[in-house]
């Protein structure tokens, strides 16, 4: 069977990431905005992953967390991919990131052999909280990003990461954990 999935560092419904989300609606810009729940950083997108992949993978976290203790991160100012005139994505930024980086660094690596592609753009430490769908309001969407691009928005410990599974339907996604890895 075929699963979509994905590595993830969990952060979840923080009260100032649900605050920021409603200031997004107050815009009137139409956003798809992240189900607070769902609010996560994603270390690598596997897309389609054959069930029998996931003990390997969950192997593979495994090793590319070795060594790495739990640390910390701080969640702070705001942006957009590709930028703020073509805005795609809205997203938080992370400072403290480089543990993230060597992690996904490694993921990227050992799961090559795996037969998954490697990220050809790397890896870029954000948090999405919204896919724009219009240009409809983005001057306002735009100003709230520029107002916010030093906004202190929480700091959390990372201690696990998680392999994913996503399952898509009108509503959206729902996040179901595969395996949970703890950074020792």
């Amino acid at each position: 069977m075929t699963l979509r999935t994905f590595i993830a560092v969990e952060i979840g419904a923080l009260d100032e990431l649900v605050k920021f989300e409603d200031e997004i609606r107050g815009t009137g810009a139409e956003v798809k905005l992240v189900e607070p729940e769902n609010i996560h950083i994603t270390l690598k997108f596997l897309g389609d992953t054959d069930d029998e992949l996931v003990d390997n993978i969950i192997e593979i976290i495994r090793e590319s967390g070795r060594g790495i203790e739990p640390f910390k991160l701080e969640l702070r100012g705001t942006g957009a991919f590709p930028n703020l005139n073509y805005m795609k994505v809205l997203w938080v930024s992370i400072n403290g990131y480089e543990p993230l980086v060597a992690i996904a660094n490694s993921l990227n690596t050992k799961l090559k052999k795996l037969g998954f592609k490697s990220d050809k753009r790397g890896f870029k430490p954000h948090v999405t909280i919204g896919r724009v769908k219009s240009k409809k309001h983005k001057n306002a969407l735009k100003d709230l990003l520029v107002r916010n691009k030093s906004r202190f928005f929480h700091e959390i410990k990372v201690e696990s990461v998680y392999l994913k599974k996503s399952i898509l339907d009108s509503m959206g996604p729902t996040y179901y954990n595969l395996g949970k890895v703890e950074l020792e």
